[in-house]
This record gives structure tokens, C-alpha cells and sequence, in this order.
């Protein structure tokens, strides 16, 4: 609906726009060549008097004059021009099929989904990869099997410092070696 509103929106803001830009050049405009139609009633001055038998009309002679239409049939000319500008509007039927053909391509991608997934938590040491970073993925698979879950992804992770207890006697100097760093998954999402 949205989208059918914007269009005619759009349409009816260039016709607004066109009618106002020939609205303010009047005086520019073209001198009218004729006298505006009459809707079939006629004064009794501008009623044909009827041609006696055997008369001939006679035709004006000189050039052909070029049509001078005026101001009403160039804004038609304009809106015919517009017309192919713009795309055309779909007719309301057309756009609530559009609007249900997208609402069952939502409607299969949620039931695509196999399996429900579950946040939990816990605690489960990550192992340590070869080039000397954390492997989390294990960690949150451990945590999820402990659950009852086949695998996770690690939400959370948390890090303690674990050292070598000669660290805490009083004197002792702490050597390079002596204490790691180790990784935890603290929440995992669960499938």
C-alpha cells in the first residue's frame, strides 16, 4: 500500500508542479486562436444562417494557419508526455499479489529453520589453537553437549590468569613462564 501511495504521489506531484509552472507564465502564454467551444447552445447571433439554394460557400483563401490550441490542450499534451516519464501504476490487485507472493517467500524462509536454538550457560575451558590463540568453538560445543545439545557458537567468553603456586611465596620473583592465560565460554547458543 505503501508503495502504491508513493507512485501516485509521485504523479500527482508532477502534475501539481507542471500545472503551477503554466499557471504562473499566463502572460507568456499563446493567444487563444479561436473562441472557446460552446457546449451546444448558441446564442441566436452565432447560429448559421442558412445558405440559400445554389449559393456557393466561399473558402478563405491564404496560407494554412498553424494550429494555436492554447493553454488547455498544452497542459493535456504535458500529462501525455508525463505519462511516459513515469512507470505506471499497478492496479490494486496486482499489488496485493505482489504483497502475498513476498509474504510466502518470508513464510517458507521461517519454516527453513530446522532446529531451535537455546542460549546457556555454563563454564567450559576453550582449547588453545596452534598458532597460540583461544579455540572457543570447542569450548561452546563441550558446553552445549554438557546440556544435552549436539554444538554452539560461544556468546561470552571469559579469561583468568592461572600461575604456578612458587608465584605466591613472598621473595620469589616472577619468571616469564611462570603463569597463562586461559580461555572460557561462559554462554553458548545451542542447537
Amino acid at each position: 500500500m505503501g508503495c502504491l501511495l508513493k507512485l501516485f504521489g509521485a504523479q500527482l506531484a508532477t502534475a501539481g508542479l507542471a500545472a503551477s509552472m503554466l499557471a504562473i507564465s499566463v502572460e507568456a502564454g499563446w493567444p487563444q486562436a479561436a473562441p472557446p467551444p460552446s457546449l451546444g447552445v448558441q446564442s441566436p447571433a452565432q447560429q448559421p444562417v442558412p445558405a440559400p439554394p445554389g449559393s456557393q460557400q466561399i473558402e478563405p483563401s491564404g496560407p494554412p494557419r498553424d494550429e494555436n490550441p492554447g493553454l488547455i490542450n498544452e497542459i493535456g499534451k504535458l500529462f501525455e508526455k508525463s505519462k511516459l516519464l513515469l512507470p505506471p501504476l499497478k492496479s490494486p490487485g496486482e499489488t496485493i499479489e505482489d504483497f502475498n507472493a513476498g509474504a510466502k517467500g518470508a513464510g517458507e524462509s521461517l519454516s527453513n529453520i530446522a532446529r531451535p536454538s537455546l542460549m546457556v550457560s555454563g563454564r567450559a575451558a576453550c582449547l588453545v589453537a596452534a598458532n597460540g590463540a583461544p579455540d572457543c568453538k570447542a569450548g561452546a560445543d563441550r558446553l552445549c553437549q554438557s546440556k544435552g545439545f549436539k554444538e554452539g557458537k560461544s556468546l561470552d567468553t571469559d579469561a583468568a590468569e592461572k600461575c604456578s603456586p612458587k608465584v605466591y611465596l613472598p621473595g620469589y620473583k616472577r619468571q616469564p613462564g611462570d603463569c597463562k592465560t586461559e580461555n572460557y565460554v561462559t554462554r553458548a547458543l545451542c542447537q
